[in-house]
């Protein structure tokens, strides 16, 4: 197997890749990434100097893969299957970078900023910048409600990049601005892609890492 993904079960754009991975049936070998773990974290540093997951090798073609968009994208290229994830047609392909762009920056990173904050300490806390990342989601929320009334998927009737990108940042984004009672496309399109089977696996496999999440402080 010449496939060897490093990451965590937990993180948001691991998940984005797994879909991928799933989505195609692509044997890989799993590599669980703990990085409060010197050895492990050390290992990871060595492959990606940044030290973020997740990070594919392809032994057969001797490269290391980072970034979860890149990592997509290389995949479609030399491991394709039944799921294109860029589709040939440029119009639609560049619409499938740009929503995958737009739930990485304006769904994905406020969701992370309000998470973030949680594991400040109490003189840390940056209750301005918070209020700012619920406002991108809000106005993130209003647009995909509206995109999503007549469409399926990200960009139409078919499975893409954009959707790996956006299941897990929804999913995660729900957890600190539920979005269920007051977007109801956007709750609609959610409910699709947890039903889908590689999220849905996804989603099974991090379930016992779920506790790790960190809730909001309560009052």
């Amino acid at each position: 197997m010449s496939l060897t993904l490093h990451f965590h079960p937990l993180a948001s754009y691991c998940h984005k890749v797994l879909i991928a991975l799933y989505e195609n049936d692509a044997p890989f070998t799993p590599n669980i990434v703990d990085l409060g773990n010197p050895t492990k974290r050390a290992a990871l540093l060595k492959l990606w100097p940044i030290g973020k997951f997740p990070v594919l090798e392809d032994d057969a073609r001797n490269q290391t893969v980072p970034e979860s968009t890149v990592i997509i994208e290389y995949l479609d290229r030399y491991y394709p299957g039944r799921t294109p994830f860029i589709p040939a047609e440029f119009d639609r392909a560049w619409r499938a970078r740009l929503r995958d762009r737009f739930y990485d920056l304006y769904v994905h990173e406020p969701m992370q900023k309000i998470v973030g904050d949680r594991l400040r300490p109490p003189e840390k806390k940056d209750p301005h910048g918070v209020e700012e990342a619920r406002a991108r989601l809000r106005a993130s929320y209003n647009i995909i409600d509206h995109e999503m009334a007549a469409q399926t998927w990200a960009i139409g009737e078919k499975f893409s990049l954009a959707d790996c990108a956006a299941a897990p940042a929804l999913f995660y984004a729900n957890e600190v601005m539920p979005f269920g009672d007051s977007h109801k496309n956007v709750a609609a399109y959610f409910n699709r892609l947890k039903a889908r089977p590689s999220y849905a696996r996804v989603l099974r496999e991090a379930e016992p890492y779920f506790a790790m999440f960190p809730k909001e402080a309560s009052a």
